[in-house]
């Protein structure tokens, strides 16, 4: 690869990813960094070759890293990056800010942003994917977002600039979020975290939350509108087509479909990132067969696979 910006943040070449997942699988990126603040992001990306990829990543919630790895510069950001203020009804939060952080911050300062609590991820990650639970989403609450560009530069974003979808935006490749303005109602913190308690109860209830996973696997079929919003939520629901098509607990080498929720794709404890992708594809696959409907992942898949099932 070209010669290599020297930044003063961490630059780890050929650092592998599977310890940074969720799922726990994925082969190496050829660099991982891990910049300083703003402005060592800034200045590395500016130096960086065009021609070199850039990948960011947030905590790997939702995310197979395919087992040979990823030909790019994965940039993950850290303690530098997490801070969470709380002003009036407006909460800024940096991308590494876990948003289970977020939403008790926010809670605490009487600002309802509860729909956070229980989705598994960074403020980064929510942003870029339109996070959403409860009827509520990213979009909702937003109000502006801080990236740096693949070439360098500090960026103001509107939520014009990004055109929230469900779980999607138009941020362009290579950029990088590095924080975010959010505004929420006001609330009553005791209720709001009572509010958040019942939540959590509720999720380990249903979900596998103890299993090695990386949250809910497909989209809800034709689920919303180009907004994303809750009052265009359609009554469809992934699990129930997995369901219907038999697919619950189905199997594939150390991969299966998990039992308590369908529509989550657990690790069982020696899976490569292609049983994990090779199970979801069997499962939309057999879904099109049973009901015609087409099945969209809602975890991200990067990388190559490993050179010898190519």
């Amino acid at each position: 690869m070209t010669d290599m910006p020297t930044p003063r943040g961490k630059l780890t070449p050929d650092r592998p990813l599977s310890d940074l997942t969720w799922l726990r699988v994925g082969g190496p990126a050829d660099f991982l960094f891990q910049p300083a603040d703003t402005e060592d992001l800034a200045a590395f990306l500016a130096a960086l070759d065009p021609e070199v990829a850039v990948f960011p990543m947030g905590v790997g919630s939702n995310l197979i890293v395919r087992d040979g790895g990823l030909r790019a510069v994965v940039v993950r950001m850290g303690r530098g990056f997490n801070g969470i203020e709380v002003e009036g009804n407006r909460v800024t939060a940096g991308a590494a800010a876990l948003d289970a952080h977020v939403a008790r911050k926010a809670a605490d300062g009487g600002v309802d942003l509860t729909f956070l609590r229980t989705i598994p991820g960074a403020v980064g990650g929510a942003v870029r994917m339109n996070a959403g639970c409860y009827g509520t989403y990213t979009a909702d609450v937003f109000v502006k977002a801080q990236a740096v560009t693949r070439a360098g530069e500090v960026v103001t974003l509107t939520a014009e600039d990004l055109n929230f979808r469900y779980r999607q935006t138009d941020l362009p490749e290579g950029w990088v979020i590095t924080e975010a303005v959010f505004e929420g109602p006001t609330g009553d913190p005791e209720e709001l975290h009572a509010r958040m308690a019942a939540q959590l109860k509720k999720r380990d209830e249903t979900q596998p939350t103890k299993d090695r996973t990386a949250g809910s696997t497909f989209r809800n079929p034709a689920g919303f509108s180009s907004t994303g919003r809750a009052d265009d939520v359609h009554d469809l629901k992934a699990w129930k087509v997995i369901d219907d098509a038999g697919m619950r607990g189905a199997r594939r080498g150390g991969a299966q479909m998990s039992e308590k929720h369908s529509n989550f794709l657990i690790n069982t404890g020696e899976a490569t990132a292609a049983d994990l992708e090779g199970l979801g594809e069997d499962v939309r696959k057999k879904v099109f067969q049973s009901s015609g409907i087409e099945l969209h992942w809602e975890i991200m898949r990067v990388g190559e696979p490993a050179p010898d099932s190519q």
